[in-house]
């Protein structure tokens, strides 16, 4: 029995466009109620902690009260008042009473905590779920949207034809492995740029008839397209088996131009990488095929546009392969998130290898300009910092450097590169957003996606950003000009505020936030201690009384690291007797002030910190 044919319903290109970008703007939109219950369970956590010290405090004042009863009833005993006992009596006073009731609503409120802790159990069992089907529905409406590769085969097949009898050569285009699909928006935009190589390799690298027989090659020339999925990734590989990048001439046209100086110690590789300037050509005459130095300049843009890659490998006499990697979507993407400082940054997955820690000292050594490069895993990476790319007038400050730092692999465009930043966020599942014909032009920024607290996140292409810092002969570790160090000062303080309650982190966080500064938090010492390891702050607000670490061990423990013993620290507590302020300032604190402060004194004993951190730095 004949199966039955599926049914086919045209839809058009631009409905589809748009249920996927309401499909992304759903996968937005679950992130930001992950986000917000996430910050539930950091609340239930701080719940917790202020249940288990009413529970403490109501136990010493049941203690208290039942001391007391026993005092009165020695008081009273074998003597009878009103015709009660003595055991009544004080069975029923107010003291007892109140205590009781405080002991039962400490109970509830641990049960109220426990019921909301199940039901955000739940809802985020739910919002996986949904996680899960909106997947669906994504990878559904992509699907609809994905073309096979083989639709745009005649017309590339048309170009080489057409290319090879103008220019009375013998070529052939073989077919490797083309089953791979692609999505309909990147396929449209990818032909223009794989027509012209197909000139590029027709024109320039497959050789005269005459010529390929002197050489022992067949009088036909070969030109191969392949097409391969790798990862989140599609390959497209363009090769041809003519007389390959002649990469003299490129030499010369480049010192021509002022690209490089004749001296220059470049290698085969970095030579090649001319061929993608803008207005570059080899060609000894102006045809309608090529020499206009339009070309593979624009080929590279178009390809970092869409998110991708070009790399050339080339073997004098033995041919040309151009290798296009281009995202399957450009919808939804996979990133690892880092900071630099206080910005958050997403790096594409399928341009990453590998996250490593490296000790602070082993990253100094390998740091500088003329230093060996980071072996890893056999391969060899050069060290460079992130910040250092970003903000070039503003240098990375290896001198309070945490005991190790987190350094992302990768590898693009033929480099590898061992990027150091300041913290990782983790990998999420991005939706990219394109950032507009504004910033088109800006190298190394290939999109922006929307995080779930609702930031703009701008998506970096690494290896482009740093191919172009590479050009201008930044190393990111040089000695730094006065103006950078002006500049450097001129970033916002970063204060941590350590407190066991929460309504003090929050008033705090949000009176220095509104004077200009930067702020994190620690629910008590051991919180602090521990994220010290991953940032250091300029100045640090510090409560006495927390629970795991008090802050008599906090400030012991600070003055005792090579790192961190010149944070200015703040006492900030109830605790306003003479006793406990000595001991502070003996073990290191810079200021003590009493609750309930003052926010211009505590604003003034910052800035005074500050200032005198600044300067004797």
């Amino acid at each position: 029995m004949p199966r039955p044919r599926d049914e086919v319903v045209r839809v058009s290109a631009q409905l589809l466009e748009d249920l996927v970008n309401l499909a992304a703007e759903t996968s937005i939109s679950r992130g930001r109620v992950e986000e917000q219950v996430s910050e539930l369970g950091q609340l239930f956590e701080d719940m917790q902690g202020a249940i288990e010290r009413l529970q403490s405090q109501v136990r010493r004042l049941d203690i208290a009260t039942e001391a007391q009863v026993l005092f009165r009833r020695e008081r009273a005993e074998g003597a009878a008042v009103d015709g009660f006992d003595p055991l009544e009596m004080d069975r029923y006073s107010q003291l007892q009473q109140l205590s009781r009731s405080l002991v039962e609503s400490a109970s509830d409120l641990l049960d109220i905590k426990r019921t909301l802790a199940e039901k955000t159990r739940d809802l985020e069992t739910v919002l996986i779920q949904q996680s899960r089907i909106n997947s669906q529905l994504q990878e559904g409406l992509m699907s609809s949207r994905m073309v096979p590769f083989s639709s745009i085969l005649p017309r590339l097949k048309r170009v080489v034809r057409q290319v090879a009898g103008e220019l009375h050569k013998q070529v052939e285009l073989e077919l490797g492995s083309i089953a791979g699909e692609l999505d309909r928006g990147i396929l449209e935009r990818v032909v223009a740029p794989l027509e012209h190589m197909l000139r590029n390799a027709v024109d320039h690298g497959i050789e005269p008839a005459e010529l390929r027989r002197e050489r022992g090659k067949p009088a036909t020339g070969h030109i191969g397209i392949e097409v391969a999925r790798e990862g989140g990734d599609v390959l497209i590989v363009v090769a041809d088996d003519g007389g390959g990048v002649d990469l003299a001439a490129v030499r010369a046209k480049a010192v021509e131009r002022g690209l490089m100086e004749p001296d220059a110690g470049l290698g085969d590789h970095e030579i090649m990488q001319f061929i993608l300037a803008s207005g570059f050509s080899t060609a000894a005459a102006v045809t309608q095929i090529s020499g206009r130095g339009v070309g593979m300049d624009v080929v590279s843009s178009e390809i970092r546009q869409m998110g991708g890659s070009l790399d050339i490998h080339s073997e004098p006499g033995q041919g040309t392969r151009f290798v296009v990697r281009l995202p399957f979507t450009v919808s939804v993407s996979r990133a690892l998130l880092v900071t630099v400082g206080p910005e958050i940054h997403a790096l594409p997955l399928n341009s990453v290898e590998g996250v490593v820690r490296m000790r602070a000292d082993e990253l100094r050594h390998i740091a500088g300009p003329d230093a060996a490069p980071f072996e890893y895993a056999g391969q060899s990476y050069q060290v460079r910092h992130l910040g250092a790319v970003l903000y070039p007038d503003e240098p990375p400050d290896t001198g309070s450097l945490a005991d190790t730092v987190p350094v992302v692999l990768v590898r693009g465009g033929g480099q590898a590169l061992a990027v150091q930043v300041d913290r990782l966020v983790g990998a999420r599942e991005i939706a990219v957003k394109s950032l507009g014909p504004q910033f088109g032009a800006v190298p190394g920024l290939s999109g922006a996606t929307v995080l779930g607290d609702g930031s703009v996140v701008v998506i970096l292409d690494i290896p482009a950003m740093l191919r172009a810092d590479a050009a201008h002969g930044a190393t990111g570790y040089e000695h730094a000009p006065r103006g950078a160090q002006e500049h450097k000062a001129e970033r916002p303080p970063l204060v941590m505020v350590v407190d066991d309650s929460v309504t003090v982190r929050k008033v705090t966080t949000r009176f220095l936030e509104r004077e200009g500064m930067q702020v994190i938090t620690a629910k008590d010492g051991a919180d602090a201690m521990a994220k010290l390891q991953e940032q250091v702050p300029d100045v640090m607000l510090l409560d006495i009384e927390m629970p795991h670490m008090d802050g008599f061990e906090v400030v012991s423990k600070v003055r005792l690291s090579e790192q961190l013993r010149r944070i200015p620290i703040i006492m900030i507590t109830s605790r306003t007797g003479d006793k406990h302020r000595e001991r502070a300032l003996s073990l290191g604190a810079n200021g003590y002030l009493g609750k309930p402060y003052q926010e211009s004194v505590l604003l003034e004993h910052i800035h005074a910190l500050l200032a005198r951190q600044g300067a004797s730095s």
